[in-house]
Order: C-alpha cells, then sequence, then structure tokens
C-alpha cells in the first residue's frame, strides 16, 4: 500500500452530489475518483508550469523566433490547409 493521507476539500453541494452520482455509476468511491481527479490536475498544471518556465529560460538566453517569422510560418500553413481542402 502507497503513502497517503487525508485532505479535506471543501465542495459545491453540486459538485458533491455529482461525484457521487459518478461513484455509483461507476462502482468506485468518491475518495478514489477525487484522489484520481486531483493527482491528475496536479501532473497537468506541473507539466505546464515547467514548459512556461522551460520558455521564459529560453527568452532569457535569447533562444527565441522573432514574431515576424512566427507570423509567416503561421501564415503558410494556414494557406496549405486552405489549399488541402
Amino acid at each position: 500500500m502507497t503513502d497517503s493521507s487525508t485532505l479535506t476539500v471543501r465542495l459545491s453541494n453540486e459538485t458533491k452530489d455529482r461525484l457521487a452520482t459518478l461513484a455509483g455509476r461507476t462502482k468506485r468511491t468518491r475518495n478514489f475518483l477525487a484522489a484520481e481527479a486531483i493527482a491528475a490536475y496536479v501532473e497537468r498544471e506541473l507539466a505546464i508550469v515547467e514548459a512556461i518556465e522551460r520558455g521564459r529560460a529560453d527568452a532569457r538566453a535569447g533562444r527565441v523566433t522573432p514574431h515576424d517569422e512566427v507570423m509567416r510560418e503561421v501564415r503558410e500553413i494556414i494557406e496549405a490547409a486552405r489549399a488541402g481542402r
């Protein structure tokens, strides 16, 4: 068994009721579903924060692409997609 701890979370009554409905339909406990949701949220948000930090480090180091160049590439991609219809 993995280490775990208890966290109290305040939910709206609607969310609590919907969580109970989901638990019943999936034969899972509310605790299991809440823990899974929080774990997925934390992983997703950490990945976003880490990507932002990498981007900021790249910008500080001068590893950037000029806006005009990016926009030119975007326009080319859009035109190619339109031509492929």
